[in-house]
């Protein structure tokens, strides 16, 4: 008896425990590359967005500088964030006088390709120049205008600083020929009263 109950109990083969082994390699083997790619995915988003604000950077660093760059291209490095960037910046003019558009276009100082013209982890577009647009003349001179109660505050501009209903230059009044009477509650309203303004016939 004891003979047949251990020839029954038989454990796993040599080729069993080698196959469960291959499984198990393949399924840690696609759980590392998903981590690594995901890992990778976050790195490159990271650079990506230190790219745009170097970018950023070097087109305020124009604007704020107070001269108009010439058209051109041009090239330089700097350090973001603990890294070395490399910037192109290519200048050309616009329609519009006094006024040109900058592309920068930003990528690690350490790529592999630093004169090629791939690569670029971010470009932006902007504007700099020194035109000077002529005043429109409808907006109120806030320096030295003074602000009266129930004055005109916006300078001129009906319908702004005045009582709703009022004739411009009048508040406080419907009708400046004629002045509104108190009514007493209940009486009746008077019919309004009609002004001929064509003139004698």
């Amino acid at each position: 008896m004891s003979r047949r109950a251990t020839a029954g109990a038989r454990g796993f083969t040599l080729i069993e425990v080698l196959v469960a082994l291959a499984i198990v390699a393949v399924g840690m083997a696609a759980v590392l590359g998903a981590l690594s790619s995901s890992a990778d995915t976050i790195s490159y988003l990271r650079d990506k967005t230190f790219a745009n604000w170097v970018a950023l950077n070097q087109i305020a660093q124009v604007r704020v500088s107070g001269q108009l760059p010439s058209p051109g291209k041009s090239d330089g490095d700097t350090d973001f964030a603990g890294r070395k960037w490399h910037w192109h910046q290519e200048v050309t003019t616009t329609q519009v006088p006094g006024m040109v558009r900058m592309d920068v276009s930003v990528r690690p100082g350490d790529s592999a390709s630093p004169d090629s013209d791939r690569g670029w982890y971010a470009t932006l577009s902007g504007l700099s120049g020194d035109a000077v647009g002529l005043p429109r003349g409808d907006l109120p001179d806030w320096g030295s205008q003074l602000l009266a109660p129930g004055s005109n505050a916006a300078g001129g501009i009906p319908g702004i600083g005045t009582t709703p209903g009022a004739a411009p230059g009048t508040p406080g009044q419907t009708n400046p020929q004629q002045p509104q009477q108190p009514q007493q509650p209940g009486s009746p309203q008077p019919p309004p009263v009609q002004t001929n303004t064509s003139g004698p016939t």
